[in-house]
């Protein structure tokens, strides 16, 4: 029982510097927790995991702060780790939950799944010979992944081909790419897909720019959409590609001193005058708003796109005791106007009645290099707005069900090759085969004027006037099913679109999906359309006057 409370001991007290007012409270705190948890281990009616009940709560305590404060067990290291470096031991590729089946979604290009021949589609059976049928996809992840070098069993059910199949696969280092596509989107603009902020990320998207630069290149688009951070020091270094040698990115802000820096960037810059386009949108955050909201702020390039995540805090990985991480927020980061993009305010508040969300109207104004006015309104706004596209109700209908994915998997079965990504297209003859698969599968879906008819007979009927309206909501809701039944014509165009990016996928993997999509990809022609018309470009840069 010594080990059990010097264990617990040492997994509270972080080594950080304490506030000598608190030093007290830790302490007694600490003893309280450590004598209950002696008490149960001694006394309670069952057995207990004294190392769950630990983990559960430092778990609730993490949670009274923010979301990106974390306790990582030993068990979850491995996890921890592909967050923080994109690499992890396995076979490199994504999963997913299809009904009571964990089936593999995607296999990586140049991984082992993939030379290994699995595809999406196959139901996991076993793994190593146990059987993983009824587990969580949790569960198949974790069975999958293990040390470089080793040697996996994979027994998988193909439904397309009706056989089992069984692949030795020997395990590799995978790692994430941080840039999954990056080309030339006509002679003159250039484009990276920037998809996190890993190790080598600022020498990846120099490599790529220059690549660019080499096939003509005039213009650049950076697409940082859908990325969700990474390391701030890789922010910095993709700056330094853009922006003079010595020019301040960001300053960090938190409780000690070796957390008040100000970073620079450190190298010659690469190019300073190619205009360039950063494409934003809702899940970009926390190293990509750091990114945007410089070039932004330097008045170094335009912002298109939805307005950013709104995350401005900076976490440290402090190692404890036997394997575990603590993940810690410590400081807040301040881009170069001096706005924080922070959203959500966790800081000097009452965390037990809920975050607290910065409103507009308490927005402060900072200004541009240039002397545009810019807002600390949590995330970075973009210079220009694009339309919301939103997906319709059928096709998201489609894609929970798994028929999209179902009728892309049964088209590979059947096509062993199909036109380059780019110009793979989904035609009316191929449409018309994916509504005839359609015809005994169940894709119900309510549209949001149903659910609006549904409320009022709702009310209707607690008024108690229903049977006076009945006839009338009766036409209604018939006319509403006749409309339902043209929605594979009325929305033929944007279902098709999901088809080929999806069926690109199985081909050409996780390029081919983006390659498909550039030509109908509406922020990506604003960008182009921006880049090529100079005086628009140098207009937004330019203050209000």
């Amino acid at each position: 029982m010594k080990k059990l409370m010097i264990t617990v001991a040492a997994l509270f007290c972080v080594a950080a510097p304490l506030n000598a007012q608190n030093d007290f409270e830790i302490a007694k705190n600490v003893d309280i927790f450590v004598s209950i948890l002696k008490e149960l281990n001694d006394k309670y009616a069952d057995e207990i995991s004294p190392g769950k009940l630990t983990e559960t709560a430092i778990d609730a305590m993490l949670n009274s702060l923010d979301p990106y404060t974390v306790y990582y067990p030993e068990s979850e290291i491995e996890d921890f780790r592909m967050m923080t470096t994109g690499q992890y031991g396995g076979v490199g590729a994504l999963i997913q939950q299809h009904g009571k089946d964990v089936v593999i979604s995607e296999p990586y290009e140049g991984t082992p799944s993939q030379k290994a021949g699995l595809r999406a589609g196959d139901i996991v059976r076993k793994v190593n010979g146990q059987s993983l049928e009824g587990k969580s996809s949790s569960d198949v992840s974790t069975a999958m992944k293990g040390q470089p070098g080793s040697t996996l069993v994979l027994e998988v059910f193909r439904p397309s081909e009706n056989k089992t199949l069984t692949f030795n696969i020997v395990r590799e280092e995978i790692k994430m790419p941080n840039i999954p596509y990056s080309g030339m989107l006509d002679k003159e603009v250039g484009y990276v897909k920037l998809d996190q902020f890993t190790e080598k990320a600022g020498t990846e998207v120099r490599e790529a720019f220059l690549k660019l630069k080499e096939q003509g290149m005039k213009y650049f688009i950076l697409d940082l959409r859908d990325n969700g951070g990474g390391l701030l020091s890789e922010a910095v270094n993709i700056m330094n590609i853009f922006v003079d040698r010595g020019v301040q990115i960001v300053e960090t802000k938190g409780k000690i001193p070796e957390q008040q820096r100000v970073h620079r960037t450190l190298a010659p810059v690469t190019d300073k005058d190619i205009p360039v386009v950063v494409l934003i949108n809702e899940h970009s955050a926390s190293a990509s708003e750091i990114v945007s909201g410089a070039f932004q702020d330097l008045d170094r390039g335009v912002i298109v796109g939805k307005k950013s995540f709104g995350k401005g805090l900076v976490q440290n990985v402090l190692p404890i005791d036997y394997n575990t991480s603590l993940k810690i927020t410590v400081a807040k980061y301040y881009i170069p106007s001096g706005r924080c993009v922070q959203n959500i305010e966790y800081f000097d508040k009452d965390t037990t009645s809920g975050a607290f969300k910065i409103p507009d109207s308490l927005a402060v104004a900072f200004k541009t290099k240039n002397g545009r006015t810019v807002y600390d309104k949590g995330g970075v706004e973009p210079d220009v707005l694009t339309e919301d596209s939103l997906l319709s109700e059928i096709l998201v209908s489609l894609v929970t069900h798994n028929l999209i994915f179902d009728f892309c998997n049964e088209y590979r079965s059947k096509h062993e090759s199909i036109p380059p990504a780019d110009q793979f297209v989904v035609d009316d003859k191929l449409y018309q085969e994916f509504v005839n698969f359609l015809k005994d599968k169940d894709y119900s879906y309510k549209t949001q004027t149903e659910e609006l008819l549904e409320k009022l007979k709702k009310a209707a009927e607690e008024d108690r006037v229903f049977k006076d309206i009945e006839p009338i909501y009766n036409q209604l809701k018939q006319k509403l099913d006749q409309e339902k039944l043209e929605d594979l014509t009325r929305y033929q165009k944007e279902i098709s679109q999901f088809l080929a990016s999806e069926i690109a996928v199985r081909y050409y993997y996780q390029k081919g999906r983006i390659m498909n999509m550039l030509s109908e990809d509406n922020d990506i022609a604003v960008a182009k359309a921006i880049l090529k018309d100079q005086n628009r470009y140098q207009s937004i840069l330019s203050p209000k006057k």
